[in-house]
């Protein structure tokens, strides 16, 4: 099933969803350095990631809200983008609360915003995964001939057949 959000003929949740990716992981990873240096320069870095990775998770959101209320009921790609979406929103919670926490200070964040800072990261590996699952393994948003039911790439099953004299891709049954 192909995404019903598409710019320039590419579905827009996936081309939105690297930048908040990118912005907030960084994030966590120069909190990380913060705390190794106690250099302030790599908080404060860190807020302002943490700020632009949430504008552009709620952007990203969005469309993935319009992908998923496109995708048909009581198939496997329902559910994985539900998890997907819940795992992901408690992500940018996390990161929110920590933000919160540390916008008096940015320059010094308190202990328990750097540690949101982490498990925001964590959360938002694992909707990663799901969401990976969701277009990798299912198909949803690139491929017409998406196979919404496929087994979980943890199986080992198989989610298409490949022929690769035709080039087509063929749900397997």
């Amino acid at each position: 099933m192909e995404s019903r959000a598409k710019f320039f003929g590419h579905a827009i949740h996936p081309i939105l969803i690297v930048f908040p990716l990118g912005l907030l992981g960084t994030a966590a990873i120069f909190d990380a350095i913060y705390l190794a240096t106690l250099n302030r320069t790599w908080s404060t870095v860190s807020f302002w990631m943490i700020v632009a990775g949430l504008i552009g998770g709620l952007i990203a959101a969005l469309f993935g809200l319009i992908d998923w209320l496109n995708i048909p009921q009581n198939t496997r790609a329902k559910s994985v983008g539900l998890y997907h979406a819940i795992v992901m929103d408690v992500a940018l919670i996390l990161f929110a609360v920590g933000l919160y926490l540390r916008w008096s200070t940015p320059e010094t964040p308190a202990t328990i915003a750097t540690v949101c800072s982490f498990a925001g990261l964590a959360f938002a590996l694992v909707g990663g995964w799901f969401g990976g699952e969701l277009v990798e393994r299912l198909g949803v948003s690139v491929s017409p001939d998406a196979n919404l039911n496929a087994p979980s790439s943890l199986t080992h099953g198989k989610a298409f057949e490949v022929d690769v004299r035709q080039h087509n891709l063929h749900p397997t049954r």
